[in-house]
This record gives structure tokens, C-alpha cells and sequence, in this order.
């Protein structure tokens, strides 16, 4: 399988709906390493187990083929935290020995979201069911202009712009590896582009956000550092496949 971007300004995507390949996932489970298995095991709840084990193993499947070696060989890192201050090794997931490709993954609920690029880049993807009343929270905790923008949007609407907006946060704190400790509404990343606004401010600078096809029910996104490229951004989206 090749998997690599085609170009330094594109951002490869996959998405894969899990059920479909939880067996042949199951089947290669032994690929996965000391701690992924141990962080199996230690579901116990059957359904997130597998979720658990098929994204994973859907993983190693992409980045063994971008690399050309076996899956299993694949071996991960962490890079230090994103933070100031902190040195501990929970930022980006990297590949040991290899400074490219970046990549992100993403799962939740049936589906899963991967985005392999040049420079560091996050993903997410979040199920409208599973967000549920948290939505309700969450805006609370959003970014001034954020919020603003979702008050100006009709009642049926605003859930959905909600959802989209936290996808792409989550994405841009995955890129920069500080999670959510970066601070929910220090960093304005804007509703989803068919939703926001004409008088939003740009998202952050050095990066692009860009909302992707998902399964229905749920919203997606990426964030890739571009170095100023700004709309240069190209994603490309395919489904993914499991032997």
C-alpha cells in the first residue's frame, strides 16, 4: 500500500468505519506493540476494545506503507510536550528514527480518522450522538468570537456548528501536542467554513484548518502547520481498506 501525500502541500486523510474491519482487524492484532496491547486488554467493554485494537492496527497499516516496511516494525515516540515549560514526552506521537511523516488519528464511536503529512498535523473526529449534552458545555468554554459566531447562527444550527468548531480545535491542539491544556478559549480556530461567518477573525496563524468529509452523524477535521502557506492546503480523502 502507498500512503504518502503526493505533495508537501497536500495532507493525506483516510477514514475507516470499523465494524467493517473489526475481524480482519482481530486477525492482526498481533501486530500491535507491548503497550498498545496492554491498552486492549485493559477495556472492559468488548465494542471499545475493538475500536480500540481495528484504529490502531489501521494505523500501523498506513504508516507501514508509507515507510515500506512491515507494520508491526513500525515503533512510536512520544515528542516532548507542546506546553512551555514542559519537558514530559506526552506531545505528538512520532515515529522512532524517522522525522517524517507527521500523522494524527482519531477515533470515535464506528469511525476512525487518519491524516499522514510533511509537517506536523492533528485530526479529529467527534459523533454528534456521543457529544450529546456535553455540546452545551463545551460552547461555554469556546473563544470569545467563537461563541459569537454560533449565537448568530439559527437555533437548528447551532449544535452542528458547536460539534465543528471542536473538531477542529481538537485537531489544531493534536498538531501542536499540548491537547486541550493549551486552553480552550485562548486559541480562535472558527466554525466550520460553511458556518462561520464573513467578520471572523483567521484562525491561527502558520496553520490551516480545513473540515473533511465524514460517516453521517459525525464532523471531522484537520490542521497541518503550512509555515504562512495560508489556502495552499490540499486534502485528500479516501476510504481505508484492511487486508
Amino acid at each position: 500500500m502507498t500512503t504518502t501525500p503526493d505533495s508537501p502541500g497536500e495532507v493525506a486523510v483516510w477514514t475507516l468505519w470499523i465494524p467493517d474491519h473489526a475481524e480482519a482487524a482481530a486477525g492482526s492484532a498481533w501486530m500491535l506493540d507491548a503497550e498498545e496491547a496492554a491498552r486492549a486488554a485493559g477495556f472492559q467493554d468488548q465494542v471499545a476494545r475493538q475500536r480500540y485494537v481495528t484504529s490502531h492496527v489501521g494505523l500501523r497499516v498506513l504508516l507501514g506503507g508509507y515507510l515500506g516496511i512491515a507494520p508491526q516494525d513500525v515503533e512510536f515516540l512520544r515528542e516532548p510536550c507542546g506546553m512551555p515549560d514542559c519537558e514530559e514526552p506526552h506531545g505528538r506521537p512520532v515515529i522512532a528514527g524517522r522525522p517524517r511523516p507527521s500523522f494524527s488519528l482519531s477515533h470515535a464511536g464506528d469511525a476512525a480518522l487518519f491524516a499522514i503529512a510533511e509537517s506536523p498535523v492533528g485530526a479529529d473526529i467527534e459523533s454528534a450522538g456521543l457529544a450529546g449534552d456535553g455540546l452545551a458545555g463545551a460552547g461555554r468554554r469556546l473563544h470569545t468570537e467563537e461563541r459569537r459566531a454560533v449565537a448568530c447562527l439559527p437555533p437548528a444550527l447551532r449544535d452542528r456548528a458547536l460539534l465543528g468548531c471542536w473538531v477542529r480545535k481538537e485537531a489544531y491542539f493534536k498538531g501542536l501536542g499540548t491537547g486541550l491544556a493549551a486552553g480552550i478559549g485562548r486559541h480562535h480556530v472558527g466554525l466550520p467554513e460553511e458556518l462561520a461567518p464573513a467578520w471572523a477573525p483567521p484562525g491561527p496563524a502558520g496553520w490551516s484548518l480545513v473540515d473533511v468529509p465524514a460517516p453521517a452523524g459525525y464532523q471531522a477535521a484537520v490542521a497541518v502547520r503550512d509555515g504562512g502557506a495560508g489556502n495552499g492546503l490540499a486534502v485528500r480523502v479516501r476510504p481505508l481498506r484492511l487486508p
